[in-house]
């Protein structure tokens, strides 16, 4: 296919109102309907088709009330516009859509590519995201509309292998949260389109007799992706500071957290003051973003794919909700390898809705798009991670 993206067209108006149209004869309409029915626009003979690709790909769009279509690319459109006529299946060009059908950039809070393997497949997430908009429609909740839009954006920039994506954590002593004992951070990036990661974990010499061990269990000695490196105070600094320098020099920088309130004041604490200018909480709206330092919570990340808009669940839950298994957790450079484990896990699947009826198949709450994570846990008591935050709390 040639040419270029001008927009988007809803999946429902290029199938049931473009072959409708007054200027579309009923040759032209009968060929589009053909071409585009689903099981003809998932195999791999459609002239949609993209080598490499099991299925159709298809867009998912996210409006700017949070509800979500199913789209054709303008492109896409176009091109099967001048393939009917060039198969001398019409006698004449087809008209475009009406102008009134075209969606802009500007329009969506975000597009991703998504692929249907099968007509099957395509019907049942039409009918699945049908049902979701009315629910969202009537659930009037906007931090919940935040996270799935938040959702969206993150798996369009994720998978259009945007930037460098960095996830950091830090641990202090628990009783006194201003006393820093470890830092931990994992990255990846994309060199010539294949993924690169690094990590490390750094443990502050002079705390080392810090432990904590009453609401929370270190893990300090327990790093497993990586060797533990010592290191004083003032080197401490340096280093995440360096390391800070370093992700700047990037055109676009998407740090990740898990619960991003608490590292970030570290970040700025005595101890470590990295200069954060330009860290914005407000992820870019183009494919293209320059010179900026964004903030990714995967704490926001998770509720938008549970459907809840204030829960503050804890990594470790999360990890395990997502398949994960982690394993010392409280270890600063754990942490943040899985963190951005999580990350990674939710923004290289589907769509919002999709991802979510495939992770917990049945289990949606009737009328709402919550998956109620609790009943879904084995265990009753609260994990590390709440008393942490409980703790946490308290002290501030």
């Amino acid at each position: 296919m040639t040419g270029s993206v001008k927009g988007y067209y809803r999946y429902t108006d290029i199938w049931f109102k473009w072959p409708e149209q007054k200027d579309v004869g009923p040759e032209a309409a009968e060929a589009i309907k053909a071409v585009l029915a689903h099981d003809a626009l998932c195999s791999n003979e459609n002239p949609l088709h993209i080598d490499g690709v099991d299925g159709a790909q298809l867009f998912i769009g996210t409006l700017k009330s949070g509800e979500n279509r199913i789209l054709f690319s303008s492109k896409q459109v176009e091109y099967i516009r001048y393939w009917v006529h060039a198969m001398r299946l019409t006698e004449s060009l087809a008209p475009l859509p009406h102008s009134n059908c075209l969606l802009r950039d500007q329009d969506l809070r975000g597009v991703c590519p998504q692929v249907f393997k099968t007509g099957g497949d395509l019907k049942i997430a039409s009918k699945q995201i049908g049902k979701n908009n009315k629910s969202i429609k009537k659930s009037n909740d906007p931090p919940l509309t935040f996270r799935r839009n938040t959702f969206e954006r993150v798996r369009s920039l994720w998978q259009g292998k945007v930037g460098v994506w960095c996830a950091v954590d830090f641990e202090a002593w628990e009783l006194d949260h201003r006393l820093i004992t470890e830092f931990g951070w994992s990255l990846i990036r994309w060199e010539d389109g294949k993924e690169v990661q690094q990590e490390g974990h750094l443990i502050v010499k002079e705390h080392r007799l810090y432990t904590n061990s009453v609401y929370v269990r270190g893990n300090r000695d327990n790093y497993k992706h990586g060797v533990s490196e010592i290191v004083t105070k003032k080197d401490f600094k340096d280093r995440v500071q360096k390391l800070f320098h370093d992700l700047k020099s990037n055109d676009s920088v998407f740090l990740v957290f898990h619960d991003a309130n608490e590292d970030i004041k570290y970040l700025r604490s005595s101890m470590v003051e990295v200069d954060l200018t330009g860290l914005s909480y407000t992820l870019p709206s183009g494919s293209s973003p320059q010179n900026d330092i964004f903030v990714v919570d995967t704490v926001d990340l998770f509720g938008g794919l549970q459907g809840e808009g204030n829960s503050s669940r804890g990594l470790e839950q999360v990890c395990n909700q997502l398949g994960l298994n982690p394993e010392f957790m409280h270890n600063a450079g754990n942490d943040a390898h899985y963190t951005l484990a999580a990350c990674k896990e939710m923004a290289n699947g589907d769509a919002v809705d999709l991802q979510r009826d495939k992770r917990w198949p049945g289990q949606t709450v009737p009328g709402t798009l919550r998956v109620d994570i609790d009943a879904l846990d084995d265990e009753d008591a609260p994990e590390s991670d709440d008393l942490e935050e409980i703790y946490q709390k308290a002290l501030n």
